[in-house]
């Protein structure tokens, strides 16, 4: 008959492994800020400071703070069943993410808290841990805790996550080029955070004041992916999916055409990633985003649909339908989510290309004499030089048959010798930086001088025909006050 035999694990090579599980600098931090949202935190400091003698990443919350036992089983690992039904505002999940997203950036961890003005801290210390290859914590006496760093800014209530040995995040640099490199990771935890905790920074969480996050002092802004202050998103209907007895929340949005967007506004939001990249389903629990940019495989990330987003909700006793990870880092949706998001998919589809294509429309239907035509034809599309345009007709009028037809063939190779993907790429990529136009201002009056002698034999000849076609060539995009100050001139 079988004998059971405790087997537990080693803690050197546990710890060790646990080190590894995948987390950035800024997913860590994020999951830290979970614990002070989830003690109803209302401000949040991040201090990193490299001015020590041992450089420290202090992350410091007003929150509820804990007493001496409550303290010992937040460090504990595994300190909470993910089977257990979480509170409606609780960001945990596994009882890990304090211990693992730490370890994943330094070999000491500290947590000082204070509850109702008595404190109490402890430290997990990796070389201790490999020395002794065992779970031994340190539990810190009074004098122990005042030399703790911003320990002085711990108020009546709250919590004081402390990192030392920061192995990885310094990258075993000095000098300048550890300060350069910390700075550059600091500024991707700020846009990541920004992103992650935005509609907690926004203060649109029911029952909760307004967060407000800092990192060495600096406020971090929301970053909101919907674009929603901009007049031009379409909000399209929200929709809910019943799944278990718990309610999902689906809301799509289709953001604006780029040239809809200010300069500022478009730098902000592309300096966060493509456009592109960041389409598709943003998945929030409890309001705090989880997984963004995926379209869970239902249909592929292209250029027509890149302005399409839908934001949903899910509550936390659905964590196993979601099958969410230690990081909190990926989330998938349970089937009957799948296939009403393959529904919604298909509607914002259709509202995307709308959108996107929207703007080139505008350019073939601002002018009756376009420069170039769209075909669509047997299931293909194709654009052709507009070979009946006015300019090219007063410009062939006085050629003979040979060499209309050789300019005839030579605009048609034109046409087929479009670099359709090359601009697609350029457009998909930098869509601000695209511009034909590249007529110098002193040549305005000029060349519309020369258009206008060009087009003087054309029959009847009229101020709104002359714009129809200046608007049509594009020469003067960029300069368009000046030719309308020539058109009311010449044909006043």
């Amino acid at each position: 008959m079988a004998r059971e035999f405790p087997l537990p694990p080693s803690a050197s090579c546990l710890s060790a492994s646990m080190r590894d599980l995948g987390y950035s600098l800024e997913s860590a931090v994020a999951d830290i800020i979970d614990n002070s949202i989830s003690a109803k935190a209302g401000i949040i400091e991040i201090y990193c400071d490299l001015t020590r003698s041992e450089p420290t990443l202090a992350i410091l919350d007003d929150g509820a703070g804990m007493t001496a036992d409550e303290l010992l089983a937040a460090m504990r690992h595994g300190s909470i069943n993910p089977r257990e039904k979480r509170a409606p505002g609780d960001l945990g999940r596994f009882g890990l993410g304090l211990k693992t997203a730490s370890f994943s950036q330094c070999r000491r961890l500290t947590v000082a808290t204070s509850k109702d003005g008595v404190r109490s801290a402890a430290e997990w210390n990796l070389d201790t841990i490999d020395d002794a290859d065992d779970w031994v914590i340190s539990v810190l006496d009074d004098l122990e805790i005042q030399a703790l760093p911003f320990a002085d800014r711990l108020s009546r209530d709250g919590t004081l996550v402390l990192w030392g040995g920061l192995d990885r995040l310094l990258e075993d640099e000095t000098g300048a080029r550890r300060d350069e490199i910390v700075n550059e990771k600091l500024d991707v935890v700020e846009k990541h955070l920004a992103l992650v905790f935005h509609r907690y920074l926004a203060g649109e969480i029911k029952g909760r004041k307004r967060l407000s996050i800092k990192i060495n002092g600096h406020p971090v802004d929301l970053f909101d992916p919907f674009c929603r202050k901009n007049p031009a998103t379409q909000v399209l209907p929200e929709e809910i999916v019943h799944v278990a007895g718990s309610a999902v929340k689906m809301q799509p949005y289709i953001l604006p055409h780029h040239s809809r967007l200010a300069g500022k506004d478009y730098d902000y939001y592309q300096s966060r990633s493509e456009f592109i990249s960041n389409q598709g389903a943003y998945i929030y629990r409890a309001g705090r985003l989880m997984a963004w940019g995926d379209w869970f495989r239902l249909i592929p990330k292209g250029e027509s649909t890149k302005l399409a987003r839908v934001q949903i909700d899910f509550p936390t006793d659905m964590d196993e339908a979601w099958t969410i990870d230690i990081k909190k880092s990926r989330a998938r949706p349970p089937h009957a989510v799948r296939e009403r998001l393959r529904q919604i998919i298909a509607r914002i589809t259709n509202r995307s290309e709308t959108v996107h294509r929207g703007r080139g429309r505008k350019l073939f239907e601002e002018t009756q004499a376009p420069i170039w035509e769209r075909y669509a034809d047997q299931g293909r599309i194709r654009y052709a030089l507009n070979m009946s345009h006015p300019l090219l007709e007063a410009a062939t009028k006085e050629l003979d048959q040979s060499q209309h037809e050789k300019l005839g063939l030579f605009l048609q190779s034109i046409s087929s010798a479009l670099p359709v993907e090359m601009i697609y790429s350029d457009y998909s990529t930098h869509p601000r930086e695209m511009s034909q136009a590249q007529t110098a201002k002193e040549q305005v009056v000029e060349k519309l001088h020369a258009l206008k002698t060009l087009l003087s034999d054309t029959a009847s000849l009229q101020r709104d025909g002359f714009r129809d076609i200046v608007r049509s060539t594009r020469l003067f995009e960029e300069h368009m006050d000046i030719a309308e100050q020539f058109i009311e001139e010449e044909f006043s």
